[in-house]
């Protein structure tokens, strides 16, 4: 959304779309082949691939429909006001996400973990320790050593917290008008997301090959690779939005005044580093 038309329809219509439907079928095959990856199904892998990158073709056409009727003077405010509801129910629906996540983590750990070492099940379980990251009751899930907040924790950190900084500073200077101070520190963000996600693909290479932490290490494998891994994934896909954003704004498509493409990819950016303030305390100092 980077215009509003005064002569534009009261409210644009869009006519029937193939988007949606395509989209549900890639976002299937997604689930689908991941849910048979985890269980070593031989398919699985080449099912999720390919559902991801049909995913992406999809968002491609989608967005690229959006920008393209917006650039044709069809959205009016009005047009305007659906998106900017719509992007904050969308982040209130990934709250609601990582708020189940959180959850999860919170009863494994205060409530099941003390409930399973209490008196009444020592006789079933006498040598079960509560202490977080164990290797459950009953002895089951290989040895492993749990992740700590140095360094790349910390690292990584410093470098979101670092990117919504120069994120702001882009929109300060998007709304007073320079474009290449915008696109540079739009450049700035985007690379920092990049490294941020190097690092985090260290970190898990690290807790295969060192600490022998996988997604089978009971529930505290399970909870941190899903909190980690999804958070790691949101990163990703908010880098995408920014470069889109970028490259847009290269192309003259926002002006001071109206530019929600480009607010609405910040307040996802913004959630993003919000999410991993919290993970980081819970998860790794915790």
């Amino acid at each position: 959304m980077s215009s509003n038309n005064a002569a534009a329809p009261y409210y644009f219509v869009p006519g029937p779309s193939r988007w949606p439907m395509l989209a549900g079928m890639s976002m299937l095959a997604t689930m689908a082949g991941a849910s048979a990856w985890v269980n070593d199904a031989s398919w699985g892998m080449g099912l999720c691939l390919a559902g991801i990158v049909a995913m992406l073709a999809v968002l491609w056409g989608w967005f690229g429909d959006a920008i393209g009727e917006s650039e044709g003077g069809l959205y009016s405010k009005r047009i305007d006001h659906s998106y900017r509801w719509s992007m904050g129910w969308f982040i209130f629906s990934e709250v609601m996400f990582f708020g189940a996540f959180f959850g999860a983590l919170f009863y494994a750990r205060t409530i099941t973990m003390p409930w399973l070492a209490d008196l009444d099940h020592k006789l079933i379980w006498p040598d079960f320790a509560a202490h977080w990251g164990n290797t459950g009751p009953a002895g089951v899930v290989e040895a492993f050593n749990t992740m700590g907040p140095f360094p790349i924790p910390t690292i990584n950190t410093a470098l979101l917290l670092t990117s919504g900084v120069t994120l702001t500073i882009a929109h300060h200077a998007l709304r007073a008008g320079h474009r290449s101070k915008t696109v540079a520190w739009l450049a700035a963000t985007v690379v920092l997301g990049a490294v941020f996600m190097a690092f985090q693909a260290y970190e898990y290479m690290h807790a295969y090959s060192e600490l022998n932490l996988k997604l089978t290490s009971g529930v505290y494998g399970s909870t941190f690779f899903m909190l980690t891994g999804f958070h790691g994934f949101h990163v990703t896909m908010g880098a995408i939005m920014l470069a889109v954003v970028m490259f847009r704004t290269m192309k003259g498509h926002f002006t001071p005044e109206n530019h929600f493409a480009f607010e609405g990819a910040a307040w996802y950016w913004h959630f993003v580093d919000v999410v991993w303030l919290g993970l980081y305390v819970v998860v790794y100092w915790m």
